[in-house]
C-alpha cells in the first residue's frame, strides 16, 4: 500500500468514524475546485443514503446563452461520485482507479445546486462497475447518468494512485 492509499484509508476511517463523508470529499483538491462534497440524505425514503453534491458556481456554465452547467462539471460529478461511493461503501485496499466511463446527458443542467448518487452494480476481484445519476429538483427527472468501470485491484497487488 502506498503512502496515500494509507493516508486515504485513514481519511475514510475517520469520516465513517464521525458518520460525516463530507471530510472525506473536503481532503481532495478536484473536489473542492469543483464546488463537490458529500452528504448523507436527510430525512425520506433515501435517508442515509451517500449523496455527491455540486453547488452551483458561476465558472460551472457551459452554455451562457441558456444558461446550462457544462457537460464536463456534469462528469465530474458523476466520476467523483462513483469513486466516493466505493470509498465509503466497501473501503477498498487502493483508490479507485477509472477504466471507463459513459455518460448520457438526459436534459440541460440547469444553474442550479446538483445531487447526485452511485449504485455498485457489480463488484469482482479487479473491477467494479457502479451506475451513477445526477438530479437538480426532482429526483425522478435525471439531468445525467453514467456508468463507470473502476479498477480496485490489480495483477499486481492493490492499486497504486497517486493524488
Amino acid at each position: 500500500m502506498s503512502p496515500t492509499d494509507a493516508w486515504l484509508q485513514q481519511v475514510v476511517a475517520e469520516a465513517r468514524a464521525a458518520g460525516d463523508p463530507g471530510r472525506l470529499a473536503a481532503v481532495i483538491p478536484y473536489a473542492q475546485t469543483m464546488g463537490i462534497s458529500l452528504r448523507l440524505a436527510p430525512d425520506g425514503p433515501h435517508a442515509g443514503e451517500l449523496q455527491g453534491v455540486m453547488r452551483f458556481g458561476e465558472q460551472l456554465i457551459g452554455n451562457p446563452m441558456l444558461p446550462a452547467l457544462h457537460g464536463g462539471a456534469l462528469c465530474a460529478l458523476l466520476e467523483s461520485t462513483a469513486i466516493f461511493q466505493l470509498l465509503w461503501e466497501s473501503a477498498p485496499p487502493a483508490t479507485p482507479r477509472t477504466i471507463s466511463l459513459t455518460v448520457e446527458y438526459l436534459r440541460s443542467g440547469r444553474p442550479v445546486d446538483t445531487f447526485a448518487r452511485g449504485v455498485p452494480t457489480r463488484q469482482g476481484r479487479r473491477v467494479t462497475n457502479v451506475r451513477v445519476e445526477a438530479w437538480q429538483d426532482d429526483r425522478a427527472r435525471p439531468i445525467a447518468v453514467a456508468s463507470a468501470h473502476l479498477l480496485v485491484h490489480s495483477d499486481e497487488g492493490p492499486v497504486k494512485f497517486e493524488l
